[in-house]
């Protein structure tokens, strides 16, 4: 099993969840942790194969939640390596 590529990108508050969301589209994603501009961790979501749907919707509701009580955060992306 090879080492995951991270990405860590920038965001408002505003596009924080559009932004988590065409993440969970790409679908090579391990895992996406939301961290405010200091560095604190807020969230971090798993995904595994057949997470989708409506398995999803509470977290990305308490993304949505996150995205209003923050001005600024940093997405980090946990790529699967191909």
């Amino acid at each position: 099993m090879s080492e995951p590529i991270i990405e860590e990108i920038k965001v408002s508050g505003e596009q924080l969840l559009a932004k988590v969301r065409e993440l969970i589209r790409e679908g090579n994603i391990r895992r996406i942790t939301i961290a405010d501009k200091d560095g604190k961790v807020l969230m971090t979501l798993p995904l595994t194969l057949g997470v989708v749907g409506a398995i999803l919707a509470p977290s990305l509701a308490a993304i949505g939640a996150i995205a209003a009580l923050v001005t600024e955060c940093t997405v980090k992306v946990e790529r699967e390596t191909q």
